[in-house]
């Protein structure tokens, strides 16, 4: 897509901080980082939803063996990885190390108020077979 930045920063047409790269993905810091340490992981080629990747468990191997690393570099508690997809409309993920004891970087909205029947309900709309 050629109005993509995330294509641009794939193709190194706007200079950016890599961190990780590959024949198919890329990691560079976020220049808006939520924490210190934010990085973003995209695939080279353009897709507009994470779920649209190929290959979906390589793409979230690739962004753990990142996360892992700002982890130990940051001496991070843990890492979260965050898949919004709304700030730019190409695939990517974002990782965030994070401490014990408060959650930096991620505003949740207050919790939705629902019964347990009707989450059951919900639940067996949403159900998925393993055959599926």
């Amino acid at each position: 897509m050629e109005d993509c930045i995330f294509c641009k920063i794939a193709k190194r047409e706007i200079p950016s901080y890599v961190v990780y790269e590959d024949d198919t993905y890329m990691a560079f810091m976020d220049v808006f980082p939520r924490v210190k340490g934010h990085a973003l992981v995209i695939p080279k080629m353009h897709y507009r939803w994470v779920y649209d990747v190929p290959a979906f468990g390589e793409y979230f191997q690739t962004a753990k063996k990142i996360g892992v690393k700002i982890r130990e570099t940051m001496g991070a508690d843990y890492i979260s990885f965050i898949t919004m997809g709304e700030e730019v409309p190409h695939a990517h993920i974002h990782i965030l190390p994070q401490q014990r004891g408060e959650i930096h970087g991620i505003k949740f909205t207050p919790v939705v108020e629902m019964t347990k029947e009707e989450i059951g309900e919900l639940a067996r709309e949403i159900a998925v077979k393993s055959e599926d």
